[in-house]
């Protein structure tokens, strides 16, 4: 039994790659089931069917639950360690982060992230959804790297991460429990973790229910040494750029510490019910709440502040959640073919508030004359989803497969935002404003996405396959909003004057040719030719009104509310085989990606607020690679590393917005655009990443005892476009160590780990540019940014099963 259990443990923990996965119904995945207890390959359920790994010619990096469980992976921020080809910037629970496929990222990086990212598709299951649930009682995870426009929809330009999840079993009984207790450094609290699963046969053989529950508390380690203690009265800057004394200090200032904390309870429950293994009907309801009160991310030494402080003036607290309930049906139809149908609805929401002070400092609008000038600013932002999609899957066997289906998503948006100057109101004479409001907006979106797509598999020959497939898009986008300005006599809500928007509509085609012949059982070789694609749609700017006039605005003119479409063209060869009786796995593949009409960030003409527009195209080419190796069967050695070249193919002209003359904000112009040039690498990816693992098991008592060290390494990242002439970064590599010593049975799991073993101090990303680094007027400014990776964490943790 336990070489049994450490055998599929090895096989299942190996990352390896194809080409393009997507959601499969249930039928298919007890088939995987079924052939994963074999334990002689490694499973995967890309092609809509149960198979090998050698039987499979996709491009899929796909980690299993030992491995999730051994990395302490516990969300989507784990996984670029151990998945080439993949980037993703950590920069704290306030946002699911910032991920970035193959290098297809034109954006700047951010010190707070991201909630949501058209490029690439998240899945929970079936259900597509930007948001980093935790990984409780999942059996497997899958990257598709490079654009996925066939049987994907929403958002797959670059690739899809999918969370398999394990379903309700309705024969047995089962039941674990997890947890983990930690030190992290610089914080002063211990972090720890709590969660279980349950599974109940409430009609054997018929009916089932899961649950999985979790509760994490990460203690954080980013201090706020000056935060403000009456915003409007106390001095934000006491004893100017030499710093406060004492006393200064204790009548203006106040200190928090490890506000970049994590509280989130997570749930997973599913109920299934089944005539047979003929027809099951899948009911499932998840929420995730998370809470902070702080960013991951330092002041870059502004007024003295350190490596773990933010110089902030205010809390940054933000608060989110999501639910996700969904009905999925899985019936096999006279053998011929399997119908699965997905309906979903998703309800995320975010409210945050935060610094807004260098924001207003950066317009120069000299409200820092008025000596305690400060702002903040609250947003309220919610995302309601409904998608439906059909499909049939073929059964009949013989030479010739096919999938056919539909798909129907319908995105709402809105987003509420106001800033507040405590005091300023008074100070300028304005009256009947006592929540200090200097800006409130608020936008409504809808996006309507339908498409209707196929893929037919020819087995030429036992050895020879050719697949082909197409999807048809169409999709429709509206928007509408309103903003005021009370410091100059608005209203105070943009709900009172009249809204402006936009609308847009768009199809088109995208396709994918994949072939592949194996050679023997253990070596494959593969090819792939496909189209991926990204709506457009609308930015996230009030319109402004009309008419403008000549006073402060922030505000999207009507070419500025909406952006168009994005499209890929991707090629590839790969590799993948095992020698030696599969002590040895390899896996290669070279790819090379071309980027038209790009999706870009940019900034309004009215107020450089953030926008995204289209402009320009790029390329992305490399490689990727893994291997396992297994000398002996006590141990294992694994390593991974990938190689990316993405850059921009011709000019675009005005997309890097700057100040002129960084550390100087008295008597320049505010902005000055530049241009982004042919050639200039592409922003937010490592150029070159891996990682390399050992692990050595021997058995000890009625167990095994292993032993586990990985080293994983990072390249330098750009932080923007054009970033040495835009005063960007180029963010330096770095290398982290972790290791695990674990006593497992077949019960019981105890373990002691540490991550970041080294106690590196490494920057993830950035925000702003050193444009943004100066002094005005007197007051020095806060805007820049650099989050940083997690510190050394020490714990223990234990699992056990019933």
């Amino acid at each position: 039994m336990r070489h049994r259990a450490k055998l599929r443990a090895a096989l299942l923990s190996a990352t390896v790659f194809a080409g393009t996965v997507n959601a499969l119904p249930a039928v298919a995945q007890d088939g995987a089931d079924a052939i994963a207890a074999e334990g002689d390959a490694i499973v995967v359920t890309g092609t809509r069917r149960a198979t090998t790994i050698m039987d499979t010619p996709i491009n899929i990096s796909a980690i299993g639950a030992d491995e999730l469980a051994r990395q302490r992976i516990d969300d989507v921020r784990d996984l670029a360690d151990f998945t080439p080809g993949l980037t993703i910037s950590d920069t704290g629970p306030g946002s699911t982060g910032s991920i970035v496929l193959r290098g297809l990222n034109a954006s700047d990086t951010g010190s707070d992230g991201a909630n949501y990212d058209d490029s690439l598709g998240i899945y929970l299951g079936e259900v597509p959804l930007y948001y980093d649930f935790k990984l409780l009682d999942i059996a497997r995870v899958e990257t598709l790297l490079g654009p996925q426009g066939t049987l994907y929809g929403l958002g797959t330009l670059a690739g899809a991460i999918r969370y398999i999840p394990n379903r309700p079993n309705v024969d047995a009984f089962e039941a674990d429990a997890h947890g983990r207790l930690y030190a992290k450094s610089h914080s002063d609290n211990f972090g720890y973790q709590a969660d279980g699963m349950i599974n109940i046969p409430i009609v054997r053989d018929h009916v089932a229910f899961r649950s999985a529950t979790g509760y994490y508390y990460d203690p954080g380690f980013i201090d706020y040494p000056l935060l403000l203690q009456t915003p409007g009265v106390s001095l934000p800057q006491p004893g100017g750029l030499d710093g406060p004394t004492p006393s200064e200090y204790a009548a203006n200032l106040r200190r928090r510490e490890d506000l970049n904390f994590e509280r989130t309870f997570t749930t997973r429950n599913q109920l299934m019910a089944q005539t047979s293994e003929d027809l099951k009907v899948i009911f499932t309801y998840a929420f995730q709440r998370t809470k902070t009160d702080g960013a991951q991310s330092n002041s870059y030494g502004v007024l003295g502040t350190g490596r773990y402080q933010n110089a902030s003036r205010y809390e940054e607290p933000v608060n989110r959640r999501a639910h996700l309930a969904s009905m999925e049906i899985n019936a096999n139809i006279a053998d011929i073919v399997d119908l699965v149908s997905t309906s979903a609805y998703t309800d995320v929401r975010s409210r945050s508030q935060s610094d807004n002070t260098d924001l207003l400092l950066d317009l120069d609008y000299d409200y820092e004359l008025f000596p305690a000038f400060s702002s903040w600013n609250e947003s309220d932002t919610r995302r309601k989803q409904f998608n439906q999609e059909v499909r049939l899957v073929s059964r009949h066997g013989g030479p010739f497969s096919w999938v056919l289906g539909g798909f129907y998503n319908e995105q709402k948006y809105k987003s509420d935002y106001a800033e507040h100057t405590p005091g300023l109101s008074a100070e300028l004479g304005v009256p009947d404003n006592p929540d200090d409001l200097e800006y409130v907006s608020y936008t409504r979106s809808k996006i309507t996405e339908k498409a209707l797509f196929g893929e037919g598999t020819l087995k030429v020959t036992p050895e020879w396959q050719v697949t082909g497939g197409a999807r048809y898009f169409k999709y429709t986008s509206n928007i509408e909003g309103a903003l005021v300005l009370p410091l100059l006599g608005d209203p105070l809500s943009p709900y009172d004057v009249e809204p402006g928007g936009g609308r847009a509509k768009q199809d088109g085609w995208v396709w994918k040719f994949n072939t592949s012949y194996n050679f023997t059982p253990d070596l494959m070789v593969y090819g792939t030719y496909s189209k991926g694609y990204r709506i457009g749609g609308p930015n996230r700017v009030a319109p402004c009104p009309e008419p403008l006039g000549d006073t402060q605005n922030a505000c999207a003119l009507p070419n500025e509310l909406m952006y168009g479409p994005d499209k890929t063209r991707n090629a590839e060869i790969g590799v993948r085989m095992q020698l030696f009786e599969r002590r040895v796995s390899f896996n290669f593949n070279v790819f090379h990606i071309k980027w038209d009409g790009i999706q870009v960030d940019s900034a309004t003409i009215n107020g450089a607020t953030g926008i995204t527009v289209n402009g320009g195209s790029a390329k992305s080419q490399g490689f990727e690679t893994s291997f396992q190796l297994r000398p002996i069967p006590e141990l294992t050695i694994q390593g991974s590393y990938s190689y990316t070249d993405a850059k921009l193919t011709e000019d675009v002209p005005g997309i890097i917005t700057i100040r002129t003359t960084p550390n100087n904000y008295d008597g320049r112009p505010k902005f000055t655009q530049l241009d982004a040039l042919d050639g200039d690498r592409l922003p937010g990816s490592a150029k070159n990443s891996g990682s390399l693992g050992a692990t050595y098991t021997v058995p000890m008592g009625e167990g095994s005892l292993s032993a586990n060290w990985t080293a994983t390494y990072r390249g330098n990242v750009l932080s923007r476009i054009g970033w040495d002439r835009g005063y960007g970064d180029k963010i330096p590599s770095y290398v982290l160590h972790r290791a695990t010593l674990a006593y497992e049975t077949d019960r019981y799991t105890v373990s002691l780990f540490a991550n970041n073993i080294f106690d590196k101090y490494a920057v993830v990303s950035i925000g702003q540019d050193r444009s943004r680094i100066g002094v005005n007027d007197g007051v020095a400014v806060r805007f820049y940014r650099q989050t940083v990776v997690n510190p050394r964490t020490v714990g223990v943790e234990a699992r056990i099963k019933y």
